[in-house]
């Protein structure tokens, strides 16, 4: 495993001016740690894959506001399981703004598991484990209050690995874009066959970002 550098992880990316009373609001005492994670995801989770190039100049409004302003609709939850985290996005974001919150990282591939790995050391964060596996193969092991999901797959593939992770009356929020409504659509079999009768669109952060992020929220039933 490569070691992200104790030293580097301390220099942090500076919040663009504009960005700084959203991230004072999301991260409060932890904006610090916000921007340590900031800095590494542009330097490196680039140099080794997990984000591309051109994501550095942009990581604040596109990455970490982006997963941040979820924080607000799981002012409530308890256990958080996110599903695919890649880079830790949104669940290493989530983590840092509440810090009282058990978050498990679901992930499947070695190199972005060990990278999570060294972020959660470099960071020190204690509420943060790494569950290396597909979720479906979760099932029997994690339940979470809320489940996330960013740029993993369509919701009805979504529907089909995350609500087994859902705890009765829980929910499952997947971080979507335009097409939204249409994957809304096209699962109502999916949502159907599991039950769900409760899902809708949630625009997050139009106070802060433009556009605002699009969600998908699926409630499983108590």
């Amino acid at each position: 495993m490569e070691h992200l550098g104790t030293r580097d992880c301390k220099i942090p990316l500076d919040v663009p001016e504009a960005l700084r009373p959203p991230v004072a609001t999301l991260f409060g005492e932890c904006s610090a740690t916000a921007q340590r994670y900031a800095y590494l995801l542009s330097t490196t989770g680039v140099q080794r894959g997990l984000l591309g190039p051109s994501e550095a100049p942009r990581i604040w409004e596109r990455h970490i506001l982006n997963c941040g302003v979820i924080a607000p609709h799981i002012s409530t939850a308890k256990h958080l399981v996110d599903v695919g985290s890649g880079a830790g996005l949104p669940g290493i974001v989530l983590a840092i703004a509440r810090q009282d919150l058990r978050v498990t990282l679901v992930e499947s591939q070695l190199r972005r598991a060990n990278f999570l790995a060294e972020v959660v050391t470099e960071l020190g964060l204690r509420n943060v484990e790494i569950c290396r596996s597909r979720a479906e193969d979760c099932a029997k092991k994690l339940a979470g209050d809320v489940v996330t999901a960013r740029a993993v797959a369509p919701l009805g593939r979504l529907v089909d690995w995350c609500l087994p992770l859902v705890c009765s009356g829980g929910r499952l929020l997947a971080i979507k874009g335009e097409s939204a409504q249409i994957e809304l659509h096209a699962a109502r079999q999916t949502l159907r066959k599991h039950k769900i009768s409760q899902a809708r669109i949630l625009q997050c952060g139009a106070e802060y970002l433009n556009p605002p992020v699009t969600v998908i929220e699926v409630t499983k039933a108590p």
